[in-house]
């Protein structure tokens, strides 16, 4: 395709929020229709690249490359069977996220939609860009929408969650601008060239010791974004005192960019540090997964319970990722996915009750289902998935993880297991104190059921629940060739130094080439012979 699909899928949010300048913000249903309208296009133009994408090669598909600044700063994007589902999952929230909004939002509505669009940008910007330093302008662009959004449209305690959640992620980011620094200084220094693209940097092979504190400054970016612990303590805060919408993003998308980071950057580029360092990530995705679920149990907020099902789940995901096989990597790729749409729909589910009861407080319900008996069936379906139902999304997703898993470590795979009891526990129980029983609360006499906008934004979602439950094909053989190639990509870097037994001692330079360094290493031989 000649159409540069992921320039305009980027880059039509910003443009359409640019818009919404010259509309006055008493315009109130103008401004969501149109920024409706603008998500909408944009996660049908998103298509596009589903339908024209091939998955028998491994090249990144779409690209597009200029230069931008000079000196190996490129605009420089691109998607693989990684990087295709995350992209189309931002852009099938993005219109359920305004949807859900409509009601909720009353105050400075035109602020709130420029901040939406603008979030989706940066969040797609992220996925696509296969320049590094591209890719950290849109790491840092995320942030500032998020900040708003949850700074002036959250909870009581906003400006706490929001600066804790800002410099949580700032500390990440200039710990990995660092590390950015070093890798262009390295690749500099064995080939005599600037370049900030990533395929560059997987040719060349880092000395262990310095891939060590490398891996750690993006790990710890990542981490945080995860989060993993012990870097997970913005998150339910943020999730508690954002609204809506915030919440369904952050925890549908948002987290999932850590892991992203991981499988793009972390495991290709230091394929070393991270054999050695597996143990201790695997031990704290697996505290994440135990940690999580047991917090869930005691939580007195409904909005808190769903915060740390999602520090449980994706750190089923990072242990998966850590398993580093074609069944644990795609497991984790689609249980990203399938953790995108669950717990986004919770979050959805969670802020329509606040709407109508302005608490989110477990013990000030109980017995909604008399009063809103379609909400109950949707709410049941989505946590059914969450928990992992057989013939729902969430069923596939763990059951790939887990084995994937298994493959791996044994002990590993039946300790993870545990998620799929803690959710059945924390989650149905939540439901019978919330939906169930007899109705406690005299506001909930006056519940209305869904109405035919809540519904909209729902159904897509449940088609999608049993879709990916039922006939996962189609995602999964889009991401097969592109996870084969990444583990043969990082056993092929181990094997460099494990297998030819290369004198570590010979790496002054930190860094060099292999075909560079083979030619080097036989000279150097050849001098010690003379």
């Amino acid at each position: 395709m000649n159409i540069p699909i992921l320039s305009i899928v980027t880059f039509l949010p910003i443009g359409g929020a640019i818009l919404f300048i010259f509309i006055s913000r008493e315009k109130r249903a103008l401004l969501f229709s149109m920024a409706f309208i603008i998500s909408l296009v944009n996660f049908l133009i998103s298509l596009l690249l589903y339908f024209n994408f091939n998955s028998q090669t491994s090249s990144p598909q779409f690209v597009e490359k200029t230069t931008w600044i000079g000196y190996g700063i490129e605009y420089h994007v691109g998607i693989d069977g990684i990087s295709l589902f995350l992209v189309l999952l931002t852009t099938f929230l993005m219109p359920v996220a305004i949807l859900s909004s409509w009601k909720y939002i009353q105050r400075r509505e035109k602020e709130y939609l420029i901040f939406i669009l603008m979030l989706e940008t940066g969040i797609i910007g992220v996925f696509v860009s296969l320049n590094l330093f591209l890719f950290y302008v849109f790491w840092e662009a995320m942030l500032i929408p998020m900040y708003f959004i949850i700074g002036i449209w959250g909870g009581q305690r906003r400006i706490y969650a929001t600066l804790k959640f800002v410099l949580f992620t700032m500390l990440g980011s200039l710990l990995m601008l660092v590390a950015i620094f070093i890798l262009y200084s390295i690749y500099f220094k064995a080939t005599g060239t600037y370049s900030l693209n990533i395929f560059d940097y997987y040719k060349i092979i880092l000395n262990p010791r310095i891939q060590i504190w490398l891996f750690l400054a993006f790990a710890i970016a990542f981490a945080i974004k995860v989060p993993l612990i012990p870097f997970h303590t913005w998150l339910p805060d943020a999730h508690v005192e954002a609204p809506t919408a915030g919440s369904v993003l952050l925890a549908a998308v948002l987290l999932k960019m850590g892991a992203y980071g991981f499988l793009r950057f972390a495991l290709p580029l230091f394929p070393d540090a991270t054999q050695r360092l597996l143990p201790f990530l695997a031990v704290l995705s697996l505290i994440g997964i135990l940690y999580g679920g047991l917090m869930a149990l005691i939580q007195k907020n409904v909005k808190s319970l769903v915060a740390y099902s999602s520090v449980s789940h994706m750190g089923l995901i990072m242990l998966s990722v850590f398993a580093l096989n074609t069944i644990s990597v795609e497991g984790a790729i689609y249980q990203m996915l399938n953790h995108g749409l669950s717990t986004g729909a919770l979050f959805l589910c969670v802020g329509i009750l606040y709407e109508r009861s302005h608490t989110h407080v477990i013990k000030d319900y109980g017995g909604v289902s008399r009063q809103m008996p379609i909400f109950s069936a949707f709410f049941l379906v989505f946590i059914l998935s969450s928990l992992g139902l057989p013939g729902l999304n969430g069923f596939v997703g763990e059951i790939l993880c887990l084995f994937g898993i298994f493959k791996s470590n044994t002990v590993f795979a039946i300790l993870a297991a545990s998620t799929v009891i803690l959710s059945a526990v924390y989650l149905l129980w939540m439901f019978q104190r919330v939906m169930q029983g007899p109705i406690t609360n005299e506001k909930i006499n006056s519940f209305k059921d869904l109405n035919k906008r809540e519904i909209c934004y729902f159904v897509p979602i449940i088609i999608l629940v049993f879709w990916m439950g039922i006939y996962p094909g189609p995602f999964l053989r889009k991401m097969d060739v592109s996870v084969n190639h990444l583990l043969k990509q990082i056993q092929r870097k181990e094997k460099f130094f494990t297998n030819e037994h290369i004198d570590k001692t010979f790496f002054l330079d930190t860094a060099i080439n292999p075909n560079t360094w083979k030619e080097k290493h036989q000279d150097n031989k050849e001098v010690n012979s003379q």
